[in-house]
């Protein structure tokens, strides 16, 4: 099986996966329970995307200074605008500027 054939099972794997969700409940009600579990899922993907940035190969805490300076950051956004997108972006954004000059 070639690379390209790979990629193309894979992607058409994960878009159907997805779409059968949309397609499913595209008419219905979604109740309010699942409406509220939904609510944190984005604060626990970048909960995970920060616990993942910090673990080092051999499983030890490793925090620098790009790290803090996001995570200082990151923490202003999210506090003054409550909007994970723009926390995520201004997180990373200075997470990247550190490290490429450090």
């Amino acid at each position: 099986m070639t690379a390209l054939v790979a990629i193309a099972v894979v992607g058409l794997g994960t878009y159907m996966s997805r779409a059968v969700f949309i397609l499913a409940l595209a008419n219905r009600r979604i109740p309010d329970p699942i409406l509220v579990a939904l609510q944190f899922v984005a604060p626990a993907v970048l909960s995970a995307l920060v616990v993942a940035l910090l673990i080092n190969e051999d499983g030890s805490v490793g925090i620098g200074l790009p790290e803090l300076s996001a995570f200082a950051v990151g923490a202003l956004v999210a506090y003054r605008t409550r909007n994970h997108i723009y926390t995520l972006a201004a997180g990373m954004g200075v997470f990247w500027v550190f490290r490429a000059l450090i």
